[in-house]
């Protein structure tokens, strides 16, 4: 019982980070040293405490085991909720940066292979919004989590099972193809995925872009081009760290004046 308590831990951290990060990208302090910082932490609070891992919680949440998610199920809920409104206002940091399962994915990314780029977005999405279905269904009606076969608790809980070792072929994957769990599978994922279409704060081109064509090359989601609406933007920062036009991209609010914020 302690145990599962001890997630409020993570839940805490995941919340006041989401401000930390957007107040660093805001105010342009960002830098890759820190998020690399925050990437390790975040997988370390998952082999110490599995948290704040919200898409195992949802899990427990459509399975109804209180015990699953530390506490009532209304508070669940209404920390999913929270994290949902969040990503509407501000992105998808949680995704990004603060979620055990996708920061050590990141962090497989970031080795010196080749890559396998996927150049749709449909395709993945829509396999990810299957398996959602599928997810709801088995949960909520026959009470068995999908997430189980893929690992997650049994890895960060460092129990050598057969899920153990799908999910390290997973990170595996992770080395060559970008995020495979948070695009192909992940439920929170699809969700968080909405209101990030539609979120205040982004990262947008100013009057400044040249069209050179570098963050849409560089990006691993296929979401740097001109009208992309950065649902599947995790905020790695490969397109800002690629531009050559000072002030050509930045994370700005919806119709806020690009080059007038933060440090320069």
């Amino acid at each position: 019982m302690v145990f599962e308590q001890a997630r409020a831990i993570g839940f805490i951290y995941a919340l006041v980070m989401f401000f930390i990060l957007a107040y660093l990208w805001y105010t342009k302090r960002w830098t890759r040293r820190i998020g690399w910082i925050i990437l390790l932490i975040t997988v370390a609070l998952g082999f110490l405490i599995f948290s704040p891992i919200i898409p195992w919680q949802f899990q427990s949440l459509v399975l109804r085991d209180a015990r699953g998610v530390g506490g009532p199920l209304a508070i669940a809920a209404a920390g999913l909720i929270v994290m949902l409104t969040l990503s509407f206002v501000f992105g998808r940091f949680y995704c990004g940066y603060l979620c055990p399962v996708g920061a050590v994915q990141e962090l497989a990314s970031l080795a010196p292979v080749s890559k396998i780029k996927v150049g749709s977005k449909v395709w993945p999405g829509a396999i990810r919004w299957i398996f959602f279905i599928l997810f709801i269904i088995a949960g909520y009606f026959f009470t068995y989590g999908l997430l189980r076969l893929f690992g997650i608790r049994d890895f960060f809980l460092l129990l050598l099972s057969a899920g153990f070792f799908i999910f390290l072929a997973i990170i595996a994957i992770s080395l060559f193809l970008y995020r495979p769990f948070c695009r192909f599978i992940c439920p929170f994922g699809a969700l968080a995925s909405v209101p990030a279409m539609g979120s205040r704060f982004k990262i947008r081109r100013t009057n400044a872009c040249i069209s050179c064509g570098k963050c849409e090359r560089a990006c691993p989601t296929n979401e740097a081009k001109r009208d992309d609406r950065k649902g599947e933007c995790y905020l790695c920062h490969r397109c800002l760290d690629v531009c050559p036009v000072e002030g050509a991209l930045e994370y700005r609010r919806s119709g806020g004046e690009p080059g007038k914020h933060g440090a320069k």
